[in-house]
């Protein structure tokens, strides 16, 4: 003989809750523009600023050391301390031809917002660097920085706005997410080696959700 157990709402909630955690859990990344699988061979470029370079902490502590490490791939780090996007788009073609890269992690425009150069000629930059690596076969990740504050840290919408229109992945929050903590930075406007770690972290993560690797 079997009992009916009463209905119990604050249960069904609960499980109706798990379910549909579970459920996006499952479907993460779902969204994630793709990009072909990389070759064991195949050449990374982290292209930017001192954040790529890795101001605030050791080189082998920098975020393209620590994603080398994370995703099994040469990562070349090619990163200039102060450069805006406009030197960026004048560096970009000779790295990309002394690399080869089969793809590109893209990280500028923090230098353009703290001089306070023009919102829309940085996304101008920005797009014609896409715009090369695209008509050259690379692909591209494109990291957002957000822009100075206090409180509140968040990349401008030009970053958004690129990687849609160029339906590239786009890691747009680890970078405000590091400078919110002040144990994982160094100063006001750069990780130390924990934040970098971070870094590396999430966009590794994004490359497997982009089926990169």
């Amino acid at each position: 003989m079997t009992t009916t157990q009463p209905f119990d709402p604050k249960a069904w909630l609960r499980t109706s809750l798990l379910c549909a955690a579970l459920l996006l859990a499952a479907c993460g990344g779902a969204d994630t523009p793709r990009l072909a699988p990389l070759d064991s061979d195949a050449v990374v470029l982290a292209f930017g600023d001192s954040l790529t370079f890795g101001t605030g902490a050791d080189a082998e502590d920098s975020y393209p050391a620590v994603l080398a490490e994370l995703i099994d791939r040469r990562v070349v780090r090619a990163g200039v301390p102060g450069e805006q996007t406009g030197e960026g788009l004048q560096r970009l073609p000779a790295v990309l031809d002394e690399v080869q890269p089969a793809l590109v992690l893209l990280c500028l425009g923090g230098n353009d917002m703290l001089r306070k150069r023009s919102l829309a000629q940085m996304q101008a930059n920005l797009r014609q660097m896409i715009q090369m690596m695209r008509d050259a076969g690379i692909a591209v990740v494109l990291i957002g920085v957000p822009e100075p504050a206090l409180f509140g840290l968040s990349p401008p919408p030009a970053y958004e706005a690129l990687a849609k229109d160029f339906d590239i992945p786009l890691e747009n929050d680890i970078i405000a997410h590091v400078l919110s903590r002040q144990e994982w930075r160094s100063d006001r406007i750069h990780p130390n080696a924990e934040g970098y770690r971070q870094m590396a972290l999430a966009l590794a993560e994004l490359l497997r959700e982009a089926g990169a690797i």
